[in-house]
């Protein structure tokens, strides 16, 4: 086996070492308290660290064996095979230790390096910590690793949307996280957040100081991507998306991401 390879496997055995190390305290702490605040917050932490690790493993596929086994230990079956609700939280973490077990196991075979080579043929899954929803960081992560890559591609009409619906998420997270009642005062028009305009979601997080001005730059096919879309959310015939119209709303995404995390 390659050294690299070695390397890798080595890097991600330690990795999942201390993923399961941290998933038998929580085990342990659920089983003996299910409605513990602090290991419930700390479990969610660790269900997303395991998340990222095992889409790296599986190269960014949904449909990878390791990939369906860490979504398929979040639903609980019943003697029948159904989805049984109300499961225990410690029985999800130790269905997700055994997930990880998997993933070791694969990795200890010495002429098995499939696992971490599928994981080095993806983008690096972006971060974003800041959203305020963790349920869907991990979406985010890999539709702008769709993003950049379908630029890299040439694919500019998939790539701007994919930014446009990025950026339309995260606003609208930082939005619902100010609430109803400081969004009034700056202006927000009334109803729902889910049932205003792309347009109005960037004026009124500009106006309530979340962002800046750096929505200014959106090429007009950006701002007008929702009609790009028809009701199966495939693109229209609607023009042509311009190498430098994705690049630009792609940059423009860098920037609002930076306004709503200033550690970046």
């Amino acid at each position: 086996m390659e050294e690299s390879l070695q390397t890798q496997i080595q890097t991600y055995l330690s990795h999942l070492d201390g993923l399961i190390g941290r998933g038998h305290q929580l085990r342990d702490t659920l089983a003996a308290d299910p409605s513990n605040a602090t290991a419930i917050t700390a479990t969610r932490r660790w269900q997303e660290d395991c998340g990222v690790t095992i889409n790296q493993l599986s190269g960014g596929s949904k449909a990878h064996w390791l990939a369906r086994s860490f979504s398929e230990a979040f639903l609980m079956r019943s003697a029948d095979g159904r989805a049984a609700q109300g499961a225990a939280p410690a029985e999800i973490v130790q269905q997700l230790l055994a997930v990880l077990g998997q993933a070791v196991a694969t990795l200890s075979q010495s002429n098995d390096g499939a696992i971490v080579s599928a994981s080095t043929r993806q983008p690096v899954p972006h971060k974003f910590d800041f959203i305020h929803s963790p349920e869907i960081r991990p979406v985010l992560e890999q539709a702008y690793a769709d993003s950049r890559s379908a630029l890299e591609k040439g694919d500019y009409e998939f790539a701007m949307k994919t930014s446009c619906g990025i950026l339309e998420a995260i606003v609208t997270d930082a939005l619902e996280h100010k609430g109803a009642t400081a969004l009034a005062a700056s202006g927000a028009p009334a109803g729902k957040i889910a049932d205003w305009s792309f347009e109005t979601r960037l004026a009124v997080a500009e106006k309530a100081a979340l962002i800046r001005s750096g929505c200014a730059r959106l090429p007009a096919a950006a701002r007008a991507y929702r009609d790009r879309m028809n009701a199966e959310g495939e693109g229209s015939s609607n023009g042509i998306i311009s190498e430098r119209d994705a690049k630009t709303t792609g940059q423009v995404l860098h920037v609002i991401m930076r306004d709503l995390d200033p550690g970046r």
